[in-house]
């Protein structure tokens, strides 16, 4: 269970959640987003999720697109640790964050309900993760294995 955990990058996580929303919302008003020039799921991004009372008196409004953000940062966070160790698993881990980036990469630039800042944030951030794995995953080699230290004569 815990190779499958391994393989799995938690950022897919976000990812399917914006996809089951945004895929099926606003059907019919696709040709409606490019004469508006919006997409359709905009509204639903901007609508508060979560309004709390601030000692100074106002409220502070959480939307829908920001919690969805604050979530993908918590899981890229996670990533990022798993993404110290230096096994096969971590290998294959890299490879489907990748595969995740060209698939938000390709919705963000050809589906209407993808191209807002929400999920063009979510879509850097899966950027990140392959940047920051693959960064994090050479160093810790380097360290494990002793390269470049030692070894001159």
């Amino acid at each position: 269970m815990r190779v499958i955990l391994g393989i799995f990058p938690l950022l897919i996580i976000p990812v399917a959640i914006y996809n089951l929303i945004a895929l099926p919302y606003g059907d019919g008003d696709a040709a409606n987003a490019v004469v508006n020039n919006a997409a359709p799921i905009i509204d639903l991004m901007k609508n508060p999720m979560l309004t709390l009372p601030m000692i100074s008196g106002v409220n502070w409004a959480i939307t829908n697109g920001e919690m969805l953000i604050l979530f993908t940062i918590g899981l890229l966070f996670l990533e990022i640790l798993k993404s110290t160790s230096t096994g096969t698993a971590t290998i294959i881990n890299h490879g489907i964050s990748m595969i995740l980036f060209i698939v938000c990469l390709v919705e963000f630039l050809l589906l209407p309900n993808f191209a807002t800042s929400v999920f063009f944030i979510i879509t850097t951030m899966t950027l990140l993760d392959v940047l920051a794995g693959v960064v994090v995953t050479i160093v810790s080699a380097r360290r494990d294995f002793g390269v470049g230290e030692g070894f001159g004569g």
